[in-house]
């Protein structure tokens, strides 16, 4: 692949990781409005916007190709678990649980590599099951300090591993399947929209003109980091987006600490001092497994060339 190429992925990659990063910003400016209003805008302008693209690029053909009634059940699962964990987010965000919401997206590979020995009867590797137990204590110690189970964070890392499953088995176009996730939940979301203004409880065009703007635009900040990801994950090494993964929650953190002064107390830093532990052990072991196959994979050298033609039996 040409240096151009792979200096555009990682450009996307760090872009997008950084865009959602600072998420926890974004929300908040949101305020007066309430979780589900902001969700419910989320979808809307989501959907508009990705179709926007579509029809720019003229691709509906690639959509017309998935709306099957297998696809569209998939579709359909994933589309409730990433409302789910749009609104979540947004929940904990505004109820000022930014740190929280980080820790999700710390533990979150941890609990996609259960649901893989759960779901697809996949097998770990010592350091992986290593990783999990360290995982599994610092939810221990986290449940400890916050007095109940991290339960905002656990919803974040189940449904956002629940979803990568769901899109692992539909193998979709990033814009096409956002386009049809938020689709499928337009109706209910434009639905709710419109009883809020019936009802006068509706914040969109009764704050501010900034306000209406910015609600309005979570569409585009939704859809742009998937699509700067999408494009990324075509250019660069498996590996560089699994490192690079870790700046978002890693942002979220900063800002719930330093921007929102969220407090951290000994027993909570212990609990992500843990994660963290985890993360590298699990990565290290990533990346040393990749290697061990790359090698194996040169000294194999290159591949037998296949027959073809009529002695091709």
């Amino acid at each position: 692949m040409p240096v151009t190429a792979h200096r555009a992925g990682y450009l996307a990659a760090v872009t997008a990781y950084l865009l959602w990063g600072l998420f926890p910003l974004y929300w908040r400016l949101l305020l007066p409005a309430t979780a589900v209003e902001i969700l419910a805008h989320r979808i809307v302008w989501s959907a508009v916007f990705v179709l926007g693209i579509i029809a720019g690029l003229r691709s509906w053909r690639t959509l017309r190709t998935l709306l099957r009634p297998r696809t569209l059940l998939t579709i359909g699962v994933a589309a409730v678990l990433v409302g789910l964990n749009w609104g979540i987010y947004i929940y904990g965000v505004n109820a000022e649980r930014v740190v929280e919401t980080s820790l999700g997206y710390f533990i979150n590979p941890l609990v996609t590599v259960l649901l893989g020995v759960l779901v697809l009867r996949e097998r770990l590797t010592a350091a992986q099951w290593v990783a999990v137990g360290v995982g599994a204590v610092a939810v221990g110690v986290l449940t400890v300090d916050y007095g109940h189970l991290p339960v905002v964070a656990l919803s974040l890392a189940g449904t956002f591993a629940l979803y990568g499953l769901a899109k692992k088995r539909l193998q979709v176009p990033a814009a096409h399947g956002l386009a049809l996730e938020s689709g499928l939940l337009f109706l209910p979301a434009a639905g709710y929209l419109v009883a809020l203004t019936l009802t006068g409880q509706s914040t969109f065009g009764a704050v501010s003109g900034l306000h209406t703007a910015l609600l309005v635009g979570s569409g585009v900040v939704t859809a742009v980091p998937l699509l700067l990801f999408a494009a990324a994950a075509n250019r660069i090494p498996l590996t560089a987006i699994g490192l690079l993964q870790y700046l978002a929650p890693i942002l979220q953190l900063a800002c719930g600490v330093l921007i929102y002064h969220e407090p951290m107390p000994p027993a909570r830093l212990l609990g992500f001092a843990l994660v963290w532990l985890a993360l590298a052990i699990f990565t290290a072991d990533g990346i040393r497994r990749m290697r061990a196959a790359a090698r194996a994979q040169r000294a194999a050298g290159p591949p037998a060339a296949v027959p073809t033609g009529p002695l091709a039996r």
